[in-house]
């Protein structure tokens, strides 16, 4: 590597800052030279140079040493050099878009395996091994993204209560109590039972009773929530009656509407569909007397 000695000389040389003096410029530029085997050391020398022996390159007894002058801001790395990696705001490297999307593929697959493995073992009865061979992987390559079953529930059950907010969130909303009581009935129900046979493993992980408990503490709170939207629909709709009587209305139609949804899940093709309807019916011949008393106490000023 007899052009990479001469070379460093040089750079050495190009780089030295102000303050050095022309023998110690002298002295570095000579140690590259003899480095590189030029024979150029006599040329190259200073006054430094015949008065004491050369430093060694980067040597400066007695002296601070000098510092490197930063490069030019507007430099171009070399052609062979890759650029410089982009970082998160933590400071990490991240990984590849191409790598991140193979990774996220990999998860959804696992996710859906584990959706069926829960749906036809239940929680307690399915393994990792059973999920792994229902995505046609190696029980390895899932411990690459889980380290157990209970990871895999977290996860899914993770993403399941979002999609199911944001189900009941567009279909229980205050802009249907202008609609008539069975299209508002067909108007919440229908997403909400939709959601329920689409992803049966829902079901099966919220009402499961050995699930992991941040899965059972997460669902709580939506039920919470979803039972309040419910009660902020009906007194909407029957505004005219008390805010106690509402409240335990909204109970009861929501107990009535998972007791369906129960029976709904343990049938299937035109059974289903036929306790779809019943659900409906129930919730009909229930919320009906309650909307024509509150027909009734809303004309009752008018008769006064």
């Amino acid at each position: 590597m007899s052009g990479t000695g001469a070379g460093t000389g040089a750079e050495r040389a190009a780089d030295a800052t102000p303050g050095e003096s022309a023998g110690s410029t002298g002295a570095r530029v000579g140690t590259g030279d003899a480095q590189g085997g030029t024979g150029g050391a006599g040329g190259g020398r200073g006054a430094a140079g015949r008065t004491a022996p050369a430093a060694k390159a980067g040597s400066h007894e007695g002296s601070t040493p000098p510092t490197r002058s930063n490069p030019r801001p507007n430099q171009a790395p070399p052609a062979n050099q890759a650029p410089p990696a982009s970082r998160d705001p933590d400071g990490s490297t991240p990984p590849p878009r191409r790598r991140q999307a193979r990774g996220e593929a990999r998860i959804a697959q696992l996710l859906a395996a584990a959706a069926d493995v829960f749906r036809t073992q239940g929680y307690t009865a399915a393994s990792t091994n059973a999920i792994a061979r229902e995505a046609g992987v190696s029980p390895g390559t899932l411990y690459q993204f889980f380290p157990n079953k209970e990871a895999i529930a977290v996860e899914l059950g993770d993403r399941l209560l979002a999609r199911w907010q944001e189900t009941y969130g567009e279909a229980i909303t205050l802009s249907h109590t202008e609609l008539a009581l069975d299209r508002m009935l067909d108007t919440v129900l229908d997403p909400l039972i939709a959601f329920n046979t689409e992803n049966p493993a829902f079901c099966v992980l919220m009402q499961g009773g050995e699930v992991p408990g941040r899965i059972t503490e997460k669902h709580d709170l939506v039920h919470d929530a979803m039972l309040t939207r419910v009660t902020v629909l009906l007194a909407g709709y029957l505004p005219e009656l008390p805010g106690a009587q509402i409240r335990r209305v909204g109970v009861m139609a929501f107990q009535l509407f998972k007791a369906g949804i129960d029976l709904i899940m343990t049938h299937g093709g035109e059974e289903r569909e036929a306790y779809a309807r019943e659900l409906k019916t129930v919730m009909f011949r229930y919320l009906n007397p309650l909307l024509d008393e509150a027909n009734r106490l809303s004309r009752a000023p008018d008769s006064a």
